[in-house]
C-alpha cells in the first residue's frame, strides 16, 4: 500500500476547522465537500491518460484527456455520501457505486449490507470514500469486497485516519500480494493517539 498524508496549509486549515466542536453543520459539510476536492486533486494523480491533439486560436498542439470513464467512485455508506460531491467535481465522467458495510455490535466484524456496482471490476480504478479510517474494519472489508469482483486498483481517501487503520490496510496489501495489484490511501492527516479498541465477546 502507498499511503500519501497529504500536508498543505489549506488542508490542515480546513481540517483544524472541521475538527472544531464550535463548527456549525452548514459550515462542517461545506468544509467536508472543499477537503475531498483537495484530497482528490492528489488521489487521481496516476490516471491514465491518453495523448490529443487540440487546435487553439493560435496553433496546433498535443493535450492529453484522462481517461475517468473507467473510474468508480464508490462511498461507503452512509458516511461517505458526504464526499461524493467533492470528487465528482474532479471526475464528473466517473461511474458512481455505493458500498453499504455494518459492523456487529456484538463481534465488531463488518458485513455488507447492500451494494450497486458493475459485476465486473476488472481494469477499473476505483476511489473508496469513507471519512474516518479508525481501526480499518470497514475499509479492508470494502477493499475485499471490491477485490471479489476483479478489481485490483484501488484509492481509498479518508480525511482522518488512525494508526490501527492504516496498520489494517497495510495488512490486506500482504495477505493479497499477487492478487491485489495497486492500493493507495490518501488521507488530510494521521490522528497522531491511538484507539481503544473493545474486545469483542
Amino acid at each position: 500500500m502507498r499511503l500519501h498524508v497529504v500536508d498543505h496549509p489549506l488542508v490542515a486549515h480546513k481540517l483544524t476547522k472541521l475538527r472544531d466542536q464550535r463548527t456549525d453543520s452548514p459550515t462542517f459539510r461545506r468544509l467536508v465537500d472543499e477537503l475531498v476536492t483537495l484530497l482528490a486533486y492528489e488521489a487521481t494523480r496516476d490516471l491514465p491518460t491518453t495523448p490529443v491533439t487540440v487546435v487553439t486560436p493560435l496553433t496546433v498542439t498535443t493535450g492529453c484527456n484522462v481517461a475517468a470513464s473507467r473510474s468508480v467512485i464508490v462511498p461507503v455508506l452512509r458516511a461517505g455520501l458526504g464526499m461524493l460531491d467533492g470528487m465528482q467535481r474532479l471526475l464528473p465522467m466517473a461511474e458512481v457505486g455505493f458500498l453499504g458495510i455494518v459492523r456487529d455490535e456484538q463481534t465488531l466484524l463488518p458485513s455488507t449490507y447492500a451494494e450497486r456496482l458493475p459485476s465486473d471490476l476488472t481494469g477499473r480504478h476505483c476511489f473508496l470514500l469513507d471519512p474516518m479510517l479508525a481501526t480499518g474494519g470497514t475499509l479492508t472489508s470494502a477493499i475485499r469486497y471490491l477485490a471479489g469482483r476483479g478489481a485490483t486498483d484501488v484509492t481509498t481517501i479518508t480525511l482522518l485516519a488512525a494508526p490501527e487503520g492504516v496498520e489494517a490496510l497495510e495488512g490486506v496489501r500482504r495477505r493479497r500480494a499477487g492478487r491485489h495489484r495497486r492500493h493507495r490511501c490518501t488521507r488530510s492527516a494521521p490522528r497522531r493517539a491511538r484507539l481503544h479498541r473493545p474486545r469483542a465477546g
